[in-house]
């Protein structure tokens, strides 16, 4: 009884912290529910990203709500991202599930840092207009098919690669585009998550409470992002992604010395 107690408590902390991520930096909170879901509760990699995936799923939801009361989600770039991400999903699932263990540790570190150097190209913006044009839809399905191979693969909501492209690539606002990107996770994790299941590499009960937990913090990161500068966000964005590329590297490389 006492395990489960544990178990659930640290379930529902993991969903604390990575709801006010989501919230703050418009992201699904994976890159904080994968890491500590194969540390406090010893998840392998792949169990790790699928459970992730599927505990966006309310975050997401709650995150959305709370962007639009700011009047900050672009609803047709959104259906145009979601309909890569769905596709993208069924890839990158299929990938997890094919690529070793170590390999897929590596391939999220790697991918930590690339997103770190993405926000230091970004130049963030509160007034930025986002404009719809044939070109900028074509470019929009591309970029959600990113992101949905990065959900499958990875266990993350995919808005690290959203949220700077919004801004970068098609000008739009710091607000509007981590709202949009919330808003595109959905499908992608919904269409991920039910891949997962079928391959049984998910654990829902503990999705649900992290996903609990995220539910009731995610409206206070989006507090947070209306009050601090586009530029103040980028930074404890990239601080954040450096602290978890950093732990994560550092225990596959402790890994691989022989034991004495």
């Amino acid at each position: 009884m006492l395990r489960d107690y544990r178990y659930v408590l640290k379930c529902v902390v993991i969903g604390l912290a990575a709801g006010v991520q989501s919230g703050l930096f418009g992201v699904g909170g994976g890159t904080i529910i994968v890491p500590m879901l194969s540390w406090l509760l010893v998840f392998d990699q792949r169990k790790a990203s699928a459970t992730s995936l599927a505990a966006i799923v309310p975050t997401a939801a709650v995150g959305v709500i709370s962007y639009a009361a700011h009047d900050s989600v672009a609803w047709i770039p959104a259906l145009l991202l979601a309909v890569g991400a769905v596709i993208g999903a069924q890839i990158g699932t299929w990938l997890s599930a094919h690529l070793p263990e170590r390999t897929l540790r590596w391939f999220f570190v790697c991918f930590l840092l690339v997103v770190v150097a993405t926000l230091f190209t970004t130049t963030p913006s509160r007034d930025s207009a986002l404009v719809v044009t044939v070109g900028t839809a074509i470019g929009m399905i591309g970029v959600g098919l990113a992101m949905g191979i990065l959900s499958g693969l990875l266990g993350v909501g995919g808005g690290v690669i959203v949220v700077p492209a919004m801004m970068l690539l098609f000008g739009a606002s710091d607000l509007v585009a981590r709202g949009t990107s919330l808003l595109t996770m959905l499908p992608a994790a919904i269409s991920g998550t039910i891949a997962n299941a079928r391959r049984h590499t998910v654990d829902l009960s503990a999705a649900a409470f992290v996903g609990l937990g995220a539910c009731a913090s995610t409206s206070l990161g989006v507090w947070i992002a209306t009050l601090i500068s586009p530029l103040a966000g980028n930074i404890l964005f990239a601080a954040l992604m450096l602290f978890i590329a950093g732990q994560m590297a550092w225990r596959l490389i402790r890994s691989r010395k022989p034991r004495s």
